[in-house]
């Protein structure tokens, strides 16, 4: 997110004295902010404003006769995209007549003149730059710095910013794909998967079409400039795609490669079967270039953000971590411009800034303990009036909201009582406390809180100690004109013997805000008085400094604000161990742009967030968690490293779904592998077709599937992780995807990628801990590592993904059913892994049940077996050969749910042509119940 860091901030920074991040550009780029003119994706125009007489703004480079590019002259051309956007095209351009060599690309192929693949779209980008500066045209493409993975693609382009009014080399947006592609689209004349032999072949030696172009159909699939936008009924003028990444920075590849069938090659396929994002690289898809100016570009995006809402993150959740010590951080605050509550979880990759927009006016808003839930009440410190508190839930619609019933309730704090229960305390007015007999008129009472609901109110004290009670009861505060305390010296605040006092020589004070750490230090912001001045050494300005208190309020410590701002709305930030600040920074004309965090050890202040006005922000930390010190004296001591230890996923920003919910797999092993004994595993088809909640109490049960899993990574996670830490595993229920060939090698995530993500390595560094078990912590610090929001149902799920009819079986696809005549020893590599896990599980009692999940009934009318091939006449006396197994290892057993496609499994129950449903995943779960029931016995 440090791409995000504009001239401002580069200023602010530069005065933290722990620098967090460098400003400065690691490109040889422009940085963006000076580069991006008018016509830039922020700024480009509607489509209702844009002409559509052909322009023709790069007719001179077609003059120039730049080798190796086709001239498509400008007229008004008529493009669809998906089904339902209508894109017109009016200016002319320029299009590789083939796609980018590698020769060209400068790395040595089997033949240098097969297009270059397995390169992501950051890569691509990086070559159109380097071309544009070799022929001397401008750059395109702006950022601010190149991340490079383990490999040496590059995984992340910082601050990327399209500059579409530039001449320079690019990938060509969607519709001049297409526009270029119609003109002579022919995919049977194209390297594909019935001519192919499984690999790429040379540019162009098929026969070119009428335009001068090869290979648009076929040999490898390509990269295109747009950032992915679900097709919308719309008509848009010279398009370049969504005007912001999506969750995942999903992206378009076109034109099918020599892995698919020519059938199901066509125009308008706007990607692979699994999702594609900038950084994803595949051995079918590579790139050709396009070359020109796009006169007034359009974009198409989601709902516009509500206004106000902040868009800039200063620091990235590493640098959250680093300064609070774990992922599992949130940041809740009040969005001052529309009055409503918004939130970022620092645990998601993604780090989603979400607002919920109501109609209710948010005012300092805290999170529960657990992290779960946020309360908050209707009107500010030192204003006067009747206030409302409301808790809901800390997610994107705020669900489960409910208000207590109370005359009026302002400033919730929570807390946790000696018997675990959670109360929230509050106060019955928020007003300021000058003159004793008004303040002492009003109360603080507690609530207790849980299950979503309140409990019956309880008055606590007399006076509103809306700057909280610590964790012993032996201190309160409050802060709004005056610092008033209560102090126990025996006992709790609430005896009659605790005694009233006021700190700082009764000068002016607010923003009481006291740590609940066991250190009783009370954070307070003044007017610039006496007190306060005397003890920094010199004269400031109202708020400019934090003034830290002690248990008997005297002053240790102050803190001064960056050049050019003041503090507000100061608050503690603890995880119950140590405490740190969190703050809002106000500019000279007296809104709060930034929430900023404070160390209080080194008075460090990192800005984290920027906007327009930004109010009463709260920060949650999950408690501390110690590192291990084992009691076995057999056992090394040992402490986990918390940067590595379950960090399964990479934290700069680039999402590969397979690791997400390998991540969550990973966690869940940890967390049950001591009552875990049944185990799913294989294929989304196992992932969306098997529930272990539905397997019945006699079976602990845990999907560890995976979407695009190969028996590979199967056999490598029970060889490392399953079968040395889940010590009471009976049962494997493993999906057996015979029509794929079980996939190859190379195609196993822990087989090609396990090296980019730390977690893993430092499981591999110390032998998957095979040697003195898993440490105790690691299910806690995968816990707190980072997640991303939309895989987290896995969690309550046991792993189980669910997913909901698209239009049930539907047509069915055949990528290549072919492959077994061709390759038949990936097929029987396969059946060589299956026969080892067997061997192995049989060796330890476990049994397995392998699955051949059901499959559309409708390839009973093709020539294949199922979605990834395979020819229906050679699939019985392999599924023979694999049943048979059973006699060689009696741990064996064959469940053929697909039946040739003669099956049980309805419409309703599929998702798609070889997938299942919920429904279907009910009905299926159901029978294997049954079976381990059976085996039970």
């Amino acid at each position: 997110m440090l791409a995000f860091i504009k001239n401002l901030q580069c200023i602010i920074i530069s005065f933290i004295v722990l620098t967090v991040a460098s400003c400065s550009q690691h490109s040889s780029e422009a940085t963006p902010t000076n580069d991006v003119s008018s016509s830039s994706l922020d700024n480009a125009p509607s489509s209702s404003n844009a002409s559509i007489e052909p322009i023709s703004i790069n007719a001179v480079l077609a003059s120039q006769n730049i080798a190796g590019m086709v001239y498509i002259p400008a007229s008004r051309r008529d493009v669809k995209i998906g089904d339902k956007i209508n894109v017109i095209l009016n200016y002319d351009f320029l299009i590789g007549e083939h796609e980018v060599t590698c020769g060209e690309y400068g790395i040595t192929c089997e033949d240098a003149n097969q297009p270059v693949a397995d390169i992501t779209l950051f890569d691509a980008i990086l070559f159109a730059n380097a071309k544009s500066k070799a022929e001397r045209f401008d750059t395109v493409y702006t950022y601010s710095n190149a991340v490079f993975d383990a490999q040496g693609h590059c995984a992340l382009l910082e601050s990327l910013i399209f500059n579409s009014e530039k001449t320079g080399y690019r990938l060509p947006t969607e519709a001049e794909w297409i526009a270029a592609a119609s003109i002579g689209w022919d995919a049977g004349n194209s390297w594909n998967s019935a001519n192919a032999a499984g690999k790429p072949h040379q540019v162009c030696t098929l026969a070119k079409d009428n335009a001068g172009f090869c290979d648009f159909a076929g040999n490898v699939m390509e990269w295109v400039n747009d950032k992915f936008i679900p097709a919308k009924d719309t008509t848009l003028v010279n398009f370049i795609g969504g005007d912001k990444e999506n969750a995942i920075d999903e992206r378009i590849l076109k034109g099918g490669s020599y892995t698919n069938d020519a059938n199901s090659i066509n125009l308008y396929t706007r990607g692979d079967v699994y999702s594609i994002t900038s950084s994803t690289h595949v051995n079918y898809a590579g790139f050709r270039l396009a070359l020109g100016k796009i006169p007034n570009p359009t974009t198409l995006g989601d709902a516009p953000v509500a206004p106000g809402i902040p868009t800039i993150f200063l620091v990235n959740a590493d640098a959250i971590k680093a300064f609070t010590g774990t992922y599992a951080t949130k940041l809740a605050f009040r969005n001052h411009v529309t009055h409503n509550l918004a939130y970022v979880d620092y645990s998601d990759i993604v780090l989603p800034l979400v607002e919920i927009a109501d109609t209710l006016n948010v005012y300092h808003p805290e999170i529960s303990p657990n992290g779960q839930w946020v309360a908050f009440s209707t009107i500010e410190e030192g204003i006067s009036g009747k206030s409302s508190l409301y808790v809901r839930r800390l997610n994107p619609t705020g669900s489960d909201l409910v208000k207590l019933d109370f005359e009026s309730a302002a400033i919730p704090r929570w807390t946790v009582n000696e018997n675990g229960d959670t109360s929230i305390v509050f106060v019955t007015d928020a007003g300021n406390n000058e003159e004793d007999a008004e303040w002492y008129s009003k109360s603080t009472w507690a609530v207790p809180f849980a299950n979503g609901k309140f409990g019956q109110p309880t008055e606590l004290l007399k006076g509103a100690f809306h700057g909280g009670i610590n964790e012993n009861a032996t201190l309160a505060v409050s802060g709004a004109r005056k610092l008033r305390a209560r102090i126990a010296e025996a006992g709790s605040v609430y005896d009659a013997s605790a005694r009233d006092t006021i700190w700082y020589n009764g000068e002016q004070a607010c923003n009481a805000s006291l740590a609940k750490d066991g250190t009783g230090h009370t954070a307070f912001l003044d007017f610039g008085g006496k007190t306060g001045r005397e003890f920094a050494g010199e004269k400031y300005s109202t708020h400019q400094r934090i003034l830290i208190a002690d248990k008997s309020g005297n002053l240790i410590q102050t803190i001064k604000a960056l050049q050019g701002y003041t503090f507000d709305h100061t608050e503690w930030a603890s995880n119950g161990v140590n405490s740190n600040i969190v703050g809002t920074l106000t500019n000279m004309d007296g809104f709060h742009t930034h929430i900023v965090l404070v160390n209080v050890k080194d008075s460090t202040i990192l800005p984290i967030v920027q906007g327009e006005d930004l109010w009463h922000p709260n920060l949650w930390i999950s408690r501390a968690h110690k590192n291990i010190a084992p009691t076995d004296t057999t056992k090394a001591t040992f402490v986990l490293d918390p940067d590595s230890a379950g960090a399964y996923i990479k934290t700069n920003g680039q999402i590969s779904l397979y690791a997400i919910k390998w991540r969550y797999k990973l966690e869940l092993l940890w967390k049950y592998k001591d009552s875990i004994n049944t185990a799913i595993v294989g294929s989304s088809r196992a992932l969306h077709g098997v529930i272990p909640s539905e397997l019945g109490s006699n079976f602990k049960a845990v999907n560890f599937a995976n979407s695009n899993n190969t028996l590979y990574c199967t056999k490598f996670f029970l060889d490392n992780y399953a079968l040395p830490h889940i010590k009471n595993l009976k049962y494997i229920v493993v999906s057996l995807d015979l029509d794929r060939g079980f996939n190859t090698e190379q195609q196993s995530f822990f087989m090609t990628s396990r090296k980019d993500y730390r977690g893993l390595v430092y499981d591999e560094n110390h032998n998957f801990w095979k040697d003195n078990g898993a440490p105790e912590e690691l299910a806690q610090y995968t816990y707190e590592s980072q997640g991303y929001g939309p895989c987290e149902p896995l969690r309550d799920a046991l792993g189980y993904e669910q997913v909901t009819p698209d239009s049930g079986w539907k047509n069915p696809v055949v990528r290549d059913s072919m492959w077994m005549t061709k390759i038949p020893d990936a097929y029987y590599a396969n059946f060589k892994l299956l026969t080892e896990i067997l061997d192995e599980t049989n060796k330890l009692g476990i049994k397995v049940i392998g699955v051949i999940f059901p499959q559309s009934p409708e390839y009973q009318k093709t020539g294949s077996f199922g979605y990834g091939g395979l020819q229906r006449s050679a699939a019985p006396a392999l599924i023979q050969e694999i049943a048979d197994l059973s006699k060689t290892y009696p741990n064996f057993i064959l469940m053929d749910e697909n039946n040739m496609g003669i099956h049980e499994y309805t419409d309703e129950m599929a998702y798609d042509f070889n997938h299942l449903a919920h429904l279907g995943a009910v009905h299926f779960s159901n029978k294997l119940n049954l079976l381990l029931n059976t085996l039970s016995k």
